[in-house]
């Protein structure tokens, strides 16, 4: 029983939900006038991966502590409700089906990583996934099959329409899952599902933004200390925050802007500053702190070498780019560094530097189009990838200091590169990093100069560079 309220169902109980879309949600809950009919979240996850986590939430009922930390170390504890149910996980995904199928469900939302939509650089579904030809078979254990399922549920029995709402780093993240979804059907032969898609949804794009690093032990005992209340699941991010959401519901929403989302017509022009100047800039950060020594986030930043890479690749390549802006670009960037250089958020590089082949085409290749369609030389650009091979180099040789994760890494294949002559050829002719960049001259060039600037300056640090 739901008590008169519209449900949102959240798929991916991850940290970053929980430091996010849930606290937007408390807070508007606070704003909620007594005659409004609620909105309350129930969440699930259609993997097994993070079991603890989903029990810890549920032992809790849904409540947990949100630890916040601003560059200057003032850190603030706030107690968030707004998770009323929390779905068991089962392998049929049975829990999560019939919530979704609910006629209070009003929106379906997940947090999926950039790899999680199975997409080519044409937006084509990769079916050649063994997850996606599982779920192509009637599997679910992807966003798409367990979709598929819950639509099917809402179809059949008449649920009413509802919005598919990402809520993750992917450019245009609601009309590319929209079109993953309807190949996804397509594929499966679907059809009477597909129209029903059609007719009863709608998946918005949006843009978030907060930095949420993995929850570490003290934060439990900083909660424990602050709040005197023993949480097994807090979470803790950074004090900034921001959710930029395109206004396009099938069937309501959350007053959200209340809390002080920004609801707008067009996402585009704050994604692409996000994404090319702040996640970008994170992946750079990361894979050069890496490469001299730094743990953490903000010593990179802090490091004067590091952080001129960053600085001097938004702002002599991306401003260019996107100039024309909504936003203050220049000041975008020097607030995102800022925020990086937050020392109390112990964000690691392990976990920024984590899934390089979704990010160097995600956040990186457009600005390198770009500048060469416009006849510009993107050197600033190149070092990233620069620093990307280099990582990839001292990953190979066994030689960093975490294991690397990464969704769409062919191990073989990218081994395979540093065991030839010419690796860095066989770097910028991979179609999975450049797609229809691979191969091309101009790219070579650019990135063997940015290489062996890296090279110098990693032999200038005393840092093994080959």
């Amino acid at each position: 029983m739901h008590n008169g309220s519209n449900v949102i169902l959240h798929l991916g109980v991850g940290s970053f939900h929980r430091a996010h879309q849930a606290w937007y949600l408390h807070r508007l809950s606070a704003a909620t006038a007594p005659n409004e009919a609620p909105w309350s979240l129930t969440v699930g996850n259609i993997r097994a991966d993070m079991n603890e986590t989903l029990e810890a939430l549920a032992k809790q009922r849904g409540v947990y502590t949100l630890e916040t930390v601003t560059p200057q170390g003032e850190r603030a504890y706030e107690t968030i409700r707004s998770i009323t149910r929390v779905l068991p996980w089962t392998s049929t995904l049975a829990p999560i089906v019939e919530a979704g199928a609910d006629p209070a469900c009003k929106i379906i939302s997940f947090t999926v990583t950039e790899g999680g939509y199975y997409l080519d650089e044409h937006d084509r579904l990769d079916t050649a996934n063994p997850d996606l030809a599982a779920d192509l078979g009637g599997a679910r254990t992807t966003i798409y099959g367990a979709l598929a399922a819950i639509l099917e549920a809402r179809r059949a029995s008449g649920a009413g329409p509802v919005t598919l709402q990402s809520c993750d780093n992917l450019r245009s993240n609601g009309e590319r899952f929209e079109a993953g979804m309807r190949a996804f059907l397509a594929a499966r032969g679907e059809t009477a599902l597909e129209a029903w898609f059609e007719a009863n949804t709608t998946c918005p794009n949006s843009m978030v933004d907060r930095i949420t690093p993995r929850p570490t032990d003290d934060v439990r005992a900083r909660v424990l200390e602050a709040t005197g209340v023993p949480d097994s699941c807090p979470v803790m991010g950074e004090a900034f925050i921001q959710w930029v959401i395109e206004d396009r519901f099938k069937a309501g929403r959350p007053a959200w802007e209340r809390a002080g989302a920004e609801l707008v017509d067009s996402v585009m022009p704050y994604e692409e500053a996000k994404i090319r100047i702040l996640n970008a800039s994170h992946s750079c950060i990361a894979w050069a702190g890496t490469l001299v020594g730094h743990t953490y986030i903000h010593e990179g930043t802090l490091d004067p070498d590091v952080r001129r890479f960053a600085h001097e690749y938004v702002t002599q390549d991306v401003i260019p780019c996107l100039t024309p802006s909504p936003l203050d670009l220049a000041r975008y960037r020097d607030v995102v560094l800022d925020r990086f250089s937050n020392p109390y958020i112990q964000d690691t590089n392990q976990r920024v530097a984590a899934d390089g082949f979704s990010k160097i085409p995600g956040f990186i290749a457009p600005t390198l189009v770009e500048s060469f369609s416009r006849n510009a030389q993107p050197n600033a650009t190149a070092i990233l990838p620069a620093l990307f091979f280099r990582f990839l180099d001292q990953w190979h040789k066994g030689a960093l200091p975490y294991a690397y994760q990464d969704g769409l890494l062919d191990e073989a294949a990218v081994r395979a590169w540093f065991d030839t002559p010419e690796p860095l050829a066989r770097f910028c002719a991979s179609r999975a990093l450049w797609g229809s960049l691979a191969d091309d001259a101009r790219l070579e060039r650019v990135i063997q100069a940015a290489l062996e600037r890296v090279d110098a300056w990693l032999a200038s640090r005393g840092a093994p560079a080959r």
